[in-house]
């Protein structure tokens, strides 16, 4: 009897894999073997290569996903030169820096932090948001007491030359989120984005799927420069600047965080790849609902893109113009590549 129930379950397994696949056998009896999963690290813009190589040393000891993002965005918002997230990013109009974040691991919790003040790495007092209170989002001084609390130190995130930049900017205190600052000219180069094409406001996203197929996300910014004080956008928003399903795939999300708020657009991203898109059409398809509630011709004066990663490790990417850049690695190497884009 034993050797017949053996039978029957390897005939089973047999039938699904001529019916669905290999990758789809693992949703349908629960199994994950390590040896199927590849670890994969995405990030937005190509920059973030170094970022990505913090966390790829986590990724490759057999690690856990959400360890390995907060050790790879921790490089980014603690560089003074990335002038759009964290220690040397931009202030807001009243020449404070404030920071945004948020994460996202494989059982589906989630914490944020928004409007941070003085703390070098927001990731991960977002994590201890996810992990130590019930809540999901803290905000303003609420979150900076929060995070004392925990041990962090009140740090100065204004450097010399984000305050000459602020000051600079004072002159005309013209708010256009589009605008091009002299202080980014280098980085946009860097970025390849061509004239016309550049933008203040960035942000860095960061997916990945360890050896045990979990996937983990999280964003971090210090958002648009020379914002309304209190403004947040899309990074610190479960949804729209981030999503995790460990049973599908994660998106994340840069650019005018409005926009991509406006359609929940990393969310959007996981249902099309649930529907079976791959990660790349599946991007695309929320950048074509940006495009749809705009119009074309507004549509052309903003940018946002999104990456994304499934569950079988395949990653894709979308911008809504030109410029746009992302960084990946695997077990096969780093590289980056400059996303297709609609318009």
């Amino acid at each position: 009897m034993l050797e017949r129930r053996k039978f029957l379950q390897h005939s089973l397994l047999g039938s699904l894999a001529v019916l669905v696949g290999k990758n789809k056998i693992q949703a349908a009896t629960g199994l994950s073997p390590a040896s199927m999963v590849k670890p994969v690290v995405i990030s937005t813009w190509a920059p973030n290569s170094k970022a990505n190589l913090a966390a790829w040393k986590i990724l490759s000891a057999n690690g856990r996903a959400l360890d390995a993002i907060e050790k790879g965005i921790h490089v980014t918002e603690a560089d003074p030169t990335d002038q759009s997230v964290g220690y040397g990013g931009l202030p807001d109009r009243d020449g404070k820096v404030t920071v945004d974040s948020c994460v996202m691991d494989e059982k589906g919790n989630c914490g944020a932090v928004m409007c941070l003040e003085h703390i070098l790495h927001p990731v991960s007092v977002a994590r201890l948001v996810m992990e130590k209170t019930p809540h999901v989002q803290l905000v303003g001084e609420g979150a900076l007491k929060f995070a004392v609390s925990e041990g962090f130190e009140k740090v100065n995130l204004l450097t010399p030359e984000a305050e000459k930049a602020w000051r600079n900017w004072l002159k005309a205190s013209k708010y256009d989120p589009m605008i091009t600052v002299e202080h980014l000219e280098e980085r946009n180069r860097k970025n390849k984005v061509k004239p016309g094409q550049q933008n203040n406001h960035d942000t860095i996203g960061m997916l990945a799927i360890d050896m045990s197929g979990n996937l983990s996300g999280a964003c971090s910014t210090s958002g648009m420069a020379f914002k309304m004080n209190g403004r947040v956008g899309d990074s610190p928003i479960i949804g729209a600047g981030l999503y995790v399903d460990n049973e599908v795939g994660a998106a994340t999300a840069t650019g005018v965080g409005e926009e991509i708020v406006r359609v929940c657009g990393s969310h959007v991203v996981v249902e099309m790849m649930r529907n079976g898109h791959s990660p790349e059409e599946a991007c695309k398809k929320a950048i074509e609902r940006i495009v749809k509630r705009n119009g074309i011709e507004k549509a052309k004066e903003l940018q946002a893109a999104f990456v994304a990663i499934n569950k079988q490790g395949e990653v894709g990417a979308y911008s809504l113009i030109a410029g746009f850049t992302y960084a990946v690695h695997t077990p096969d190497g780093a590289y980056t590549r400059e996303a297709k884009h609609l318009l």
